[in-house]
């Protein structure tokens, strides 16, 4: 982790010197997301609720899945442009340093404009606290935190499985917005608005259910029961990350260079 720091610091010192561009970058990210949660402001303006979510209550899981999505796409940047890494032949590199691949790949490249996105997720986030009349224990104090980790594991696993692919296609695969992007669309709402089969889907497969439905559901009260099972569902979408370290392993294992 001392060389991850060091990448850290190293990218971060490069892109600020251009702070115009950096600061104008962190702004617009900033108010790119205000655009989707106004869309959100104007649904439930319409309509009310949305099978018995309140407007307050949509805005809490809109800003844990918008927060975990901006710190993970500013940290695990680097497996989102893996794919320039390995047609160009520069992961040979990495294999004969003597330190992780992982460390590596994540360290390679930094978003750190996406603190825009991440504020103005604070924001909405820090609003719907205040707006709901949620009684806050040490432990529902916990399970928002660990409802943000378990987002940004999730994100960063799907990046990861994003880029093992590019061992065998070289150039990196649209496809993989699906789960990424719109993931986060998806999941900016509670899954029990959506058909059973997406509902399972996004909690048995990808987890997104484990961050913002489940234990959000014991931070309202709406569940039967001490809520434990829902209170520590967020782990799961934490131990999400596993099996994709496995199967970036295995792409390693095969990776065939550029013969270059």
């Amino acid at each position: 982790m001392v060389l991850y720091f060091k990448y850290l610091l190293i990218l971060f010192k490069s892109q600020m010197q251009y702070r115009t561009s950096f600061w104008l970058l962190s702004i617009g990210q900033f108010f790119i997301p205000f655009s989707v949660f106004a869309g959100l402001y104007f649904l439930f303006e319409r309509f009310g609720q949305i099978q018995g979510w309140s407007f307050s209550e949509v805005a809490l899981s809109f800003g844990v899945i918008h927060m975990a999505f901006a710190i993970s796409e500013c940290f695990a940047r680097g497996f989102d442009a893996f794919s320039s890494l390995v047609a160009g032949g520069d992961f040979d590199r990495l294999l004969v340093r003597p330190r992780s691949t992982v460390v590596q790949v994540m360290g390679s490249k930094f978003e750190f404009t996406r603190f825009g996105r991440l504020a103005q997720s604070l924001i909405v986030l820090l609003w719907a606290i205040s707006s709901l009349p949620i009684e806050w224990t040490a432990l529902k104090i916990v399970t928002l935190l660990l409802m943000i980790a378990s987002g940004v594991f999730i994100f960063t696993g799907i990046f990861m499985l994003a880029a093992t692919l590019c061992f065998w296609t070289i150039q990196g695969l649209e496809v993989a917005n699906i789960f990424t992007d719109g993931g986060r669309e998806m999941a900016q709402y509670p899954l029990n608005i959506y058909q059973e089969w997406v509902t399972r889907f996004f909690t048995f497969v990808i987890p997104f259910g484990c961050v913002n439905y489940l234990p959000l559901l014991y931070l309202l009260g709406k569940t039967d029961g001490s809520g434990v099972l829902y209170m520590l569902a967020p782990v799961a979408g934490i131990l999400f990350i596993l099996p994709c370290l496995l199967v970036w392993h295995l792409g390693v294992k095969h990776y065939r260079s550029t013969g270059s």
